[in-house]
């Protein structure tokens, strides 16, 4: 049954905190940029003085629009092997591929929405000239099978201390637990005109939403600098009540 929140106590602002002792960063939509991945983990390496005394969380759409999605993927499974308390959210990006390969021809339109570039960089050739099953078909089959089963894994959110993390945002009212999955991939201005009153207990760290420089609006914080046409890609670094953006 839907229940709305009763907001007697709002930590969605400025005094937030991460766990104590722990450092988390959370990193934006990277759409197909393995460059700028590249060069964002070698400074979030630095500023933590070792990845081991931080906590990776990535907020989703990793694929699609930038030039290597395949590229993208390698790296992040990688890092979960080598950083076991990673968080790797789903993104609704990550949400069509994998509805593409349930349901090719119903699912052409993810080809607009950056797919294209997605198979390109998994070693398709003439993509607009062949049907969608045809292309589900050799997608299926050039994918590494732990890049299926990393994208089928994926969460949808994550709690810790005052901060919540998910792709798009919540819808307002809605408690956490009985969000619908559509709105937790999708859902843009409902989410980001929430009336202070009905605003979570929480702040949210979210991407999707691409802006030109990261966000913090105290209660909710957006990380997308739109990395596969602004050629930044952006974490927030949360260690305590302390916040701070590190970009490409």
């Amino acid at each position: 049954m839907i229940r709305k929140f009763i907001n007697k106590i709002n930590k969605g602002d400025k005094s937030a905190a991460a766990p104590a002792g722990k450092t988390i960063y959370a990193i934006g939509d990277i759409h197909g940029c393995a460059k700028l991945l590249d060069q964002l983990i070698a400074k979030i390496d630095a500023d933590a003085g070792g990845l081991d005394a931080a906590q990776l969380v990535f907020l989703g759409d990793y694929v699609d629009r930038g030039p290597d999605s395949k590229a993208v993927i390698d790296q992040l499974t990688a890092l979960r092997e080598r950083q076991p308390d990673a968080v790797f959210l789903k993104g609704n990006h990550e949400a069509l591929l994998l509805d593409f390969l349930k349901d090719p021809e119903d699912m052409a339109h993810w080809l607009d929405w950056g797919g294209e570039e997605t198979l390109a960089s998994y070693g398709l050739s003439d993509i607009l000239l062949r049907s969608g099953e045809d292309l589900a078909a050799d997608l299926a089959e050039a994918m590494p099978p732990e890049h299926l089963s990393f994208l089928k894994t994926l969460t949808l959110t994550y709690r810790q201390g005052d901060y919540v993390f998910v792709h798009a945002g919540l819808r307002p009212g809605i408690a956490l637990d009985e969000q619908s999955e559509d709105d937790l991939l999708w859902i843009r201005k409902r989410f980001h005109n929430t009336p202070r009153d009905l605003r979570p207990p929480y702040t949210i760290v979210h991407g999707h939403q691409p802006v030109k420089k990261p966000l913090d609006k105290g209660w909710r914080i957006d990380v997308d600098t739109g990395a596969c046409w602004s050629g930044t890609l952006t974490a927030v670094a949360l260690e305590g009540a302390a916040r701070r953006f590190i970009s490409t």
